[in-house]
């Protein structure tokens, strides 16, 4: 979804609308669970992951192993999932600002204080919620198994 469609879809919204985002370049448990633990919190759920660009720079010059409308489209795939909007800079602030949602989820590795949206949606009335995440799993991990599993 454009941001445009996507301000067009947030303005009809009268319930409870949840944002989060990320890179999501190998979709995996942990994000199936954390993403169903962000829905839980509204009643809708829109995701911002990461242009391709933006994932370079977070993550290096080897990733996204999937390029962004292949990361959005198994997103837009999950029951949880009502919204995916791509976004190109580094962090969601500026999305953030358009779309003004109710609650912004982060993974446990933040913290609220600390986390450079908490200022927008603060702002704005909006609440941040860390959730934790699930033992075990990480994409920069599988990467490096499939990497050793394979003599790359």
């Amino acid at each position: 979804m454009t941001w445009a469609e996507a301000l067009e879809w947030r303005a009809r919204q009268t319930m409870t609308v949840v944002f989060t985002n990320g890179c999501f370049d190998l979709l995996h448990p942990g994000h199936v669970l954390y993403l169903e633990q962000a829905r839980a919190l509204g009643d809708s759920l829109v995701v911002g992951v990461n242009a391709d660009d933006s994932v370079r720079r977070l993550k290096g010059p080897t990733r996204p192993i999937q390029a962004q409308h292949a990361r959005a489209t198994v997103l837009a795939a999950l029951n949880s999932v009502d919204v995916v909007v791509i976004f190109e800079e580094d962090t969601p602030i500026d999305l953030l600002q358009v779309l003004q949602p109710n609650i912004h989820v982060k993974g446990g590795d933040y913290q609220v204080e600390t986390l450079p949206e908490y200022p927008v949606v603060s702002g704005y009335g909006g609440q941040v919620v860390i959730v934790p995440f699930e033992a075990g799993y990480s994409t920069s991990h599988l990467v490096s198994r499939i990497l050793n599993h394979h003599g790359a």
